[in-house]
C-alpha cells in the first residue's frame, strides 16, 4: 500500500508542476523591433495592409486574410483609430478577443505584457508618440493569446497611412516584450 501512495504522490506532484508557467516549452523565436506601415481601412490603396496580426508580427491585407487582431482607420470624426476584432463585429464569444491599451511606459520600458486592462470592444483613438500594449486572438496551440507592443511614429494624412514601431512575442505562452528570446 505504501508503494501506491508514493506513486500517487509522484503523479500528483508531476501534474501540479506541469500546470505551472515554468513548464512552457523553451522559447525559440527571437523578439525583434520592427517598423511597419498600415494604410487606413477606408481610403488607403488596397495594396497597403490595413490590419496587423500579432501572432505573426506582420501587417496583413484584409482582402487576403481574416487572421488579424486589429485594423487602422479613421473614425466618424476623422481621428486616427485602431479597431480590434470585436469592435468590428468579428470577435468570438468562446475565446479571448484581441485587445488594446495605451500604457504610460516608454516603448523600451515595456518588457512584459500587462496581465489586464485590454479593451476589446471599442476603438482606440491614437496619437503620435502613444505606446500601446496589445493582446492577440487565441491562435497558438496552448489556447492562449500572444502579446505585442507598439509605438505610433507618424501619420501621413494625404496617403492615409500610419507608421508604427512594433515588437510581437510570437512564442506561444510567453509575455516577454523585450528584444531577444523571451524567458517568461
Amino acid at each position: 500500500m505504501r508503494w501506491y501512495g508514493g506513486v500517487l504522490l509522484a503523479v500528483a506532484t508531476t501534474a501540479i508542476a506541469a500546470c505551472t508557467g515554468s513548464q512552457l516549452p523553451e522559447a525559440t523565436l527571437t523578439n525583434a523591433v520592427d517598423t511597419v506601415t498600415l494604410g487606413a481601412l477606408a481610403g488607403a490603396p488596397l495594396q497597403t495592409p490595413a490590419a496587423f496580426d500579432i501572432t505573426t508580427g506582420f501587417p496583413v491585407r484584409t482582402d487576403q486574410t481574416s487572421s488579424f487582431d486589429f485594423v487602422y482607420t479613421f473614425d466618424g470624426q476623422g481621428r486616427h483609430v485602431l479597431v480590434p476584432l470585436q469592435a468590428l463585429g468579428l470577435g468570438s464569444n468562446n475565446t479571448a478577443n484581441p485587445g488594446l491599451q495605451i500604457v504610460p511606459e516608454t516603448f523600451a520600458g515595456i518588457t512584459s505584457a500587462p496581465q489586464n486592462g485590454y479593451d476589446s470592444a471599442d476603438t482606440l483613438v491614437i496619437h503620435v508618440g502613444d505606446v500601446i500594449a496589445a493582446r492577440s486572438r487565441v491562435a497558438c496551440y496552448l489556447s492562449v493569446p500572444q502579446y505585442a507592443k507598439f509605438q505610433i511614429l507618424a501619420f501621413d494624412d494625404s496617403a492615409k497611412t500610419m507608421q508604427m514601431q512594433t515588437l510581437s512575442d510570437t512564442n506561444c505562452g510567453y509575455r516577454g516584450l523585450a528584444p531577444g528570446i523571451p524567458t517568461s
